[in-house]
């Protein structure tokens, strides 16, 4: 059973390890952290020295997700729209050892139980890659739809044009799962 707490430095080992190769590098979003690899030092700068390059003081919330065997996952949330009611997660990765075993469904699902019971937050986005299935999948099964609102738009990948999809779940949809 997965548990949430806050960020520690710590973390960063752990999720190096998980974003092993250029491709998961790419699709996890790290080119936010600079050149590849991915090392603790630029997590830590990102989140600690530029507060994941959010404005606002109070609006950057790294995420651990731990078991009896240690760290499992990791994600963030962080305020949209310059108000407190719209929360996006980001940065969302699960230890490769355990992947495809429902960690990251868990993981998400007592994202959004903080989301709306402690945040008291109306809705959540995500973005994911359309070519990374996996990520796809997991964000669909604990409830996250096609936001309709969000514009199209695409980021080149390895010299090609990949379509970001936008979703979205609501508390109304959440409480009615």
């Amino acid at each position: 059973m997965l548990r949430l707490r806050q960020y520690k430095k710590s973390d960063a080992k752990a999720i190096v390890k998980w974003v092993a190769d250029e491709r998961i590098y790419t699709l996890w979003g790290g080119e936010r952290f600079g050149k590849y690899p991915l090392t603790s030092e630029s997590i830590n700068e990102k989140y600690f020295d530029n507060n994941g390059d959010c404005i606002e003081g109070d609006n950057f919330f790294p995420v651990t997700a731990f078991n009896e065997n240690g760290v499992q996952g990791h994600f963030i949330m962080r305020y949209t729209g310059g108000d407190n009611r719209s929360l996006r997660f980001g940065w969302v990765v699960v230890n490769s050892g355990i992947r495809g075993k429902g960690f990251g469904k868990e993981m998400l699902t007592l994202g959004l139980d903080y989301a709306f019971n402690i945040y008291k937050a109306d809705r959540v986005t995500i973005g994911v890659f359309e070519n990374n299935a996996p990520a796809y999948n997991c964000y669909k099964s604990v409830g996250f739809h096609l936001n309709e609102e969000a514009p199209e738009y695409f980021e080149e990948i390895f010299g090609e044009k990949v379509k970001v999809v936008e979703l979205v779940i609501t508390k109304e949809d959440y409480f009615n799962l």
